[in-house]
Formats: C-alpha cells, structure tokens, sequence
C-alpha cells in the first residue's frame, strides 16, 4: 500500500517545528523521478520546498507542512509517537493526521497521474516528459515552519514566487478538515485574527483618597462592555459574524489598598471578508475616544481572512470526494489558522482538505489505514477533474 508505506517513513523523522529531520529530502527523492524540478527557499534555519513540473498551461499545487507539534508526555502514548504503529485498523503516530498522511497521499496521487499522463502521450507518439503536450503544471509547496512561529515558511516562499511573478491557478492545502468521515468538509476559507493590546491610562493611589486617583477599571469598563455587545458585522453566506473577545486583563500591584495606575487588556478579533482590519481598527478607536479614555493601544495583524467561493475548485474536489468515499461534501470556514493565509495571496482559488481531525495535536494521533488510498484517490481525481477543462 504506497500511501501508507509514505506516511510511515515521514512519521518515523522527528520533525518537531520548526525541524524538518529530513522530511523534504525524502520527499524530493520521490518527486524526482516523476520529472519535478527541486529547489530549496530555506530561510531563518526553516526548511521550506518547492517543487515544479511543467511550465505550461495552469499551474496545480499542493501546499503542507512536514513539521509536527511536540509530542507532550511520552508515558501517555500507546506507541512512540515516531515509531510509525498499525493497531486496530489505525496508524497512530505523531504527524498521522496532521499532516504526514496527507503528504504521502498527495505524492502518490501525483505520481498515479503524471504516470497515465505519460503512457497516453506515448501512446500518441507525443514524446514523455514534454511538459508543453500537457498543458498544466503540478507543484508541492512544503515547510517546516507551520506548527511554530510561521515567520520563515510557507510565507517566504510566497514572497519568491511573488518576486518572479509567479501565480498558482489551484491550490489544495493538506489540512485535515474533515470532522466524522473522510470527504465530509473541505475549508474553502478562514478567518482573519487580528489581536490588540490596550493600555488604560489612570493615576494610581490609596483606595480610602477616591478623589485622588482614576480608576482605569473603573474608567475602562463600559467601554469593554460596549465593545463586548457590539455587532461588528452579520457575516456572509460563507462566514459567521464576526467575534470580539478579551482574552487577557490584568491590573493592580498586587497590595489591596491601591488603585492601580494602568489597566491592559488584550483582545482579538476572528473576522471575516465582510470586514476589514482598518474599519475594525477605526471602529474600536472611536470606540474608546468617545468614552474619554487614556490609552495606548498597539495591533497585531496574525492572519488576513481568505475566500474561495463555491467554483470550479470547490465543486471539482467535491465531486471526487462523492466517487472516492460517496460522501457528500461540506464548505466551511471554521477553525484557526492555516498557511493558506499566505498563499492566497497569490493563488486563484484555495481549499484546503485533508483527513479526519479528530486526534490532531493529541497524545496517540492516528488515521484510519481503510482513509489512506481514498484520500490518494480524492486528490488524483481532483487534479484530474481540474486539467479535463
């Protein structure tokens, strides 16, 4: 079973973030032979790849990330979390679901269709490996760098490929989105999150002078009860209104009988395309102007929100989730964050998709071994169905 085979052999290298321990290496070994053109963006001790083939027609990557979150107590696990384990009809190991599988079933999809691809030219004495006679061109885009800071990765192959102007058509990112069957979710969008650390400005004293001090509690909180009730937009058909939550406040010097000088709260927001970073940014400012506040305030942009709306990605993927498992597919934009963030900058239409979430990030992370070949088979059919237009 080549899928599985695949994914042992990325679980077995501990490659806790940002360490790749190899993975790239391994996984251009495979690309090679299939006629991909291997380069190394490796920035800031991450190592990040980029892998072509062909130069004509439109451009279909897949995007992911070899690296995995730590392991935590290792007593916990069934199994080492690197010593790749069937058990039960499941493969359990660090990296299983998220996203190591995903990697191994892309590799495989890519090599089942670039090898029918070729054989029909040569059946057509169209000669192999002329890339023109394809019209299209399939790409991995791979770091070690998503799971940690994400400063070094995904992001700064988007910043070369923007430099040589570079665009991809499609791009399918390997999370795992799916939530009780293989094929059920596909995310053809995410949230934004944009955070803020706002700084309440009063004047400290003894609580028994009240007309000596400013309470900036006191002053701060109907502000952050307004903040908190208002509507900040209704959302869209693809994305829930957006959120406003405080996630951290803290106050005080820590003796009874002060009045604290200052009061910081940090909040963030989970906004969607029916918003934008300056108009929630303006909001909250005047906002806290109106109720006479004192303050500092400094934002921290993590993630810009993205949109695929239902169209030929989307309704290509889906079809070949419904012949590979005869499940119906599901759009949906919840969750964090991913590297697609970065790629839609450059990329037409995103989605990301990928196997059952449901042990990701745990101790004894595992996917269904009955998944692997399925999921090989959604992502060949989709590129199939993408270059038959």
């Amino acid at each position: 079973m080549p899928v599985l085979e695949k994914a042992r052999a990325l679980i077995a290298r501990p490659s806790v973030t940002p360490e790749d321990a190899g993975c790239l290496d391994l996984i251009a070994s495979w690309l090679v032979p299939l006629g991909f053109a291997i380069e190394r963006i490796d920035a800031g001790g991450v190592s990040n790849l980029w892998a072509r083939r062909g130069t004509a027609g439109r451009l279909i990557c897949f995007a992911g990330h070899t690296d995995v979150v730590p392991t935590g107590p290792l007593e916990q696990w069934t199994s080492p979390p690197f010593e790749p384990t069937v058990r039960d009809g499941y493969l359990y190991g660090r990296g299983a679901a998220d996203m190591k599988s995903s990697i191994a079933a892309c590799v495989v999809a890519m090599e089942r269709l670039v090898s029918r691809r070729d054989l029909a030219n040569a059946a057509s004495a169209v000669p192999q490996g002329d890339t023109a006679s394809h019209n299209f061109s399939l790409a991995l885009l791979l770091t070690s760098d998503e799971e940690g800071d994400a400063i070094d990765g995904t992001v700064r192959v988007v910043e070369a490929l923007k430099a040589r102007n570079q665009a991809i058509d499609f791009c399918i990112v390997g999370e795992p989105t799916c939530v009780g069957h293989l094929g059920d979710t596909m995310k053809n969008g995410r949230r934004g999150s944009l955070t803020a650390k706002l700084i309440v400005r009063g004047v400290q004293g003894h609580v028994a002078y009240p007309h000596l001090v400013k309470n900036p509690v006191h002053l701060a909180a109907p502000a952050l009860a307004e903040l908190a009730a208002t509507t900040w937009d209704t959302g869209n058909e693809y994305f829930p209104p957006t959120s406003f939550q405080i996630s951290n406040a803290h106050a005080g010097t820590g003796a009874g009988n002060v009045v604290p000088g200052s009061f910081v709260i940090d909040f963030n927001f989970r906004f969607s395309t029916a918003s934008t970073v300056e108009g929630l940014q303006s909001r909250v400012h005047q906002l806290l102007d109106r109720h006479g506040l004192e303050y500092d305030i400094a934002w921290t942009l993590g993630a810009k929100p993205f949109l695929t709306p239902r169209g030929e990605l989307c309704i290509a993927l889906a079809a070949a989730a419904a012949e590979a498992t005869g499940v119906a597919t599901e759009l949906s934009t919840t969750g964090g964050t991913s590297d697609g963030r970065f790629i839609a900058d450059i990329c037409t239409q995103l989605v990301e998709f990928g196997p059952v979430n449901a042990s990701i990030h745990k101790v004894d992370e595992r996917i269904a071994v009955a998944d692997l070949d399925p999921l090989a088979r959604i992502y060949e059919l989709t590129f199939e169905k993408l270059l038959s237009k």
